[in-house]
């Protein structure tokens, strides 16, 4: 019973759209935020995510079904990261600013190859990350999708809940790898210090059977990981144009206000722009990571349906609209730009004659009901 109660949960929640004080109330204009970064942390260029040619014979991990979770404390940490992961609205509020979900971004509950699954993210972990310029583990690049993406505030290192997200991104990862390279038995159980660590570092505790495969570049490297690059459009991205396609294409789904749908209280298709979206810190707000993500993984359940120069003009059109603030914000549109924005967005710019976006932005990690 409890299984079935997960996967109805994770059916919900497996939509369309691609993570540090509580505000108390809605500021009636925008206000400098708090870097949660020291004065001596190097700047952060906003780097791009890793986006790869999509090879027609890539052959795909295929982790077990949910139903082979095991019993026990380690199946449950696995258990709680999945509905963490599927439903992380029940951390509304304690982390999470927004009405998104990690699955929106994450297709088939992180599952799913191309679609920057968590099998694959587990394994490229620690890694040197430009966006910060430090090696970053696996749960401190969840912290980062909770700050931006969730536009919340990220969770203690080693707490539950990185924890769990840990462990069911780890057993993910393991399950497909045991299956691929035919070992038997459980994914062996690993000690809540080494699940936050990730899988890409020499003294991870591999399988021989698995080890003599595959080594810590190629664990790094696996084919499905991120989202497949998509080739450039012909013509220059165009908002104009991606209305037209949004109309077409994503308004039945999101909406005509891009706000989403919500039913019996719930929001069941996530909104892609305004104050309950990501933010301007997270990757999806760069018009070439939403179009890649588009064009392999919408509209959902089709994947591919749009053209190249379609997917383009709609990321351009939906983050043409302003959204929560960058959470780097030091108090001046410009400099945060210039420091963090030199790529294909439109932060700081001004947009079909639109006021400059940033400087009416909503605000970072709002109380769910102060938002208006």
């Amino acid at each position: 019973m409890k299984l079935l109660s997960l996967l109805t949960i994770g059916a919900l929640f497996s939509l369309p759209l691609q993570a540090d004080e509580l505000m108390t109330e809605v500021p009636a204009k925008p206000t400098a935020v708090k870097s949660s970064e020291s004065s001596t942390t190097p700047p952060d260029r906003q780097a791009a995510l890793p986006a790869l040619e999509k090879k027609a014979d890539a052959v795909y991990l295929q982790p077990a079904p949910l139903t082979a979770i095991p019993e026990g404390d380690f199946g449950d940490k696995v258990r709680l990261g999945y509905q963490l992961f599927v439903n992380t609205q029940q951390l509304r509020d304690k982390y999470v600013g927004n009405e998104l979900n990690c699955v929106n971004c994450h297709m088939n509950s992180g599952r799913q190859a191309n679609a920057s699954p968590l099998w694959a993210a587990y394994f490229a972990y620690p890694a040197y990350r430009k966006k910060n310029d430090k090696v970053n583990s696996f749960q401190e690049r969840i912290q980062g999708c909770f700050t931006y993406s969730m536009n919340g505030k990220a969770p203690a290192a080693n707490s539950p809940e990185l924890v769990a997200i840990s462990a069911y991104s780890y057993w993910l990862g393991m399950s497909g790898l045991m299956d691929q390279y035919k070992v038997a038995g459980p994914v062996p159980e690993l000690s809540d210090v080494e699940l936050v660590k990730g899988g890409k570092r020499d003294d991870f505790p591999m399988p021989a059977a698995i080890a003599k495969h595959l080594d810590i570049a190629a664990l790094s490297q696996l084919p499905g990981r991120g989202y497949p690059k998509t080739s450039q459009p012909e013509l220059a991205y165009s908002p104009e144009r991606g209305q037209v396609v949004y109309q077409t294409h994503c308004q039945v789904c999101h909406g005509e206000d891009g706000q989403g749908q919500v039913i019996a209280g719930v929001t069941a298709l996530p909104p892609l722009w305004g104050a309950q979206s990501y933010n301007w810190g997270a990757g999806m707000h760069r018009v070439n990571t939403a179009a890649d993500f588009i064009y392999e993984n919408m509209p959902l359940g089709k994947s591919v349906q749009l053209t190249v120069q379609q997917a383009w003009d709609v990321a351009a059109y939906l983050n043409s609209f302003d959204r929560p603030q960058d959470p780097r914000f030091n108090g001046d549109v410009s400099k945060t730009q210039a420091t963090y924005h030199k790529h294909q967005g439109y932060y700081g710019q001004s947009v079909a004659g639109k006021p400059v976006l940033g400087t009416a932005s909503y605000p970072v990690f709002p109380l769910k009901n102060n938002i208006k």
